[in-house]
């Protein structure tokens, strides 16, 4: 029996979540008998380096989007996929417009991962308006687009005006077996050998969107009431600003960013509480990586995702975006009255691998459970 076939175009540049995504999305359809043609724009990347047998890696030879739409629109014309699952809006634009020079009937879903007014606002409008324009130019093109929440997909609507049947949402694919067995490994950070004093742990790029200075400031706060001591885990331009003022707070000691961890989940599993305190997000992995393992969280009620992950404050706290108060009195809280770890795992059982999968097929039009190869 001939294998099903789909086409799936993204930029591997680096080892962001939207890669982890895309892999883990791959690895899932692979598992279940479809052959994956994956189309690269840029081809950098630790990710790279485990993609199952199988996939057909295609890398079109450009480091930039714009230049992928002429060589995207041969490999279209040349083999006729019947969809094409793309990931981020640049390269979503992109094979718009190429199968349109292709001339094919292709259908085309872009995943879009972030609240773009969010991530906009502040910005000045020349930016906003080459930003959002040409998502309103291109987008009345595509057959579908996928939110990875509701609050993405509302954001989406306004901003391209696509009509809403045009927009769906599908979880992340989030919780692998990979992750569960990673969750396991032996941590040797002395905080965690002698596990005495409850360890706060964030995580994410060391940027103005991860409002670490929020969550420093919270800490310190909550410090002041009971002993505790702050991790926080990723590489970034804010670092020297992040340990001076961890160390005008007074705090220093009692913070520690040990740079970028090639496997978070066992510092998720071993700290006490984790910590989102973010401006903006999409639907945050590392939220739901913390709670499948097990660890209480609290959250900014920032836009999008937090919100609808922990059902609304059912499963931790939500807190107002740069509300270092606020955050610091959920911290103690949370601490002094933790959840139970099932009950976490239990929140975001929708973000296992296997369902998000059936999902995206759903949305795409093709079949849950092929027969395997």
């Amino acid at each position: 029996m001939t294998p099903p076939r789909l086409a799936v175009l993204i930029s591997f540049s680096g080892a962001g979540g939207v890669e982890r995504m895309m892999l883990n999305l791959v690895e899932e359809f692979v598992r279940r008998g479809y052959h994956i043609d994956l189309l690269l724009i840029r081809a950098e990347g630790e990710h790279l380096r485990e993609l199952p047998e199988g996939v057909n890696v295609i890398r079109l030879g450009v480091q930039h989007t714009l230049a992928s739409v002429p060589p995207l629109a041969r490999w279209l014309r040349r083999n006729q996929p019947p969809v094409l699952l793309v990931a981020k809006d640049r390269a979503g634009r992109a094979a718009l417009w190429a199968r349109r020079l292709a001339g094919v009937d292709t259908r085309i879903a872009i995943r879009l991962g972030t609240n773009l007014s969010a991530a906009l606002a502040g910005r000045g409008w020349l930016r906003r308006v080459t930003r959002t324009l040409p998502m309103r130019w291109s987008y009345r093109m595509a057959e579908q687009v996928i939110a990875v929440s509701h609050g993405v997909a509302e954001d989406t609507a306004r901003v391209t005006g696509m009509p809403p049947e045009h927009i769906s949402v599908a979880h992340n694919p989030v919780i692998t077996p990979r992750l569960l067995a990673l969750a396991e490994t032996p941590l040797e950070h002395p905080w965690f050998v002698e596990h005495e004093t409850p360890v706060i742990l964030g995580a994410g790029r060391l940027t103005r969107q991860k409002d670490f200075h929020t969550l420093i400031r919270a800490f310190a706060q909550a410090r002041e009431v009971r002993p505790c001591r702050l991790i926080i885990l990723g590489d970034g331009g804010q670092r020297d600003e992040l340990l001076a003022l961890a160390t005008e707070l007074g705090v220093a000691e009692d913070v520690d960013l040990p740079g970028f961890a090639a496997n978070p989940y066992a510092w998720m599993r071993a700290a006490d509480l984790f910590v989102l305190s973010s401006r903006w997000e999409g639907s945050p992995n590392v939220l739901t990586e913390a709670m499948a393992c097990g660890t209480p969280v609290v959250s900014t009620d920032c836009p999008s995702g937090p919100r609808e992950t922990l059902q609304d404050g059912r499963f931790g706290p939500l807190v107002a975006v740069g509300d270092d108060k606020g955050l610091g009195q959920a911290i103690l809280d949370t601490l002094a009255a933790p959840p139970a770890a099932e009950a976490m795992r239990a929140a975001v059982a929708d973000f296992a691998v296997a369902r998000s999968a059936d999902e995206y097929l759903d949305i795409l039009g093709l079949p849950r459970c092929p027969a395997k190869i």
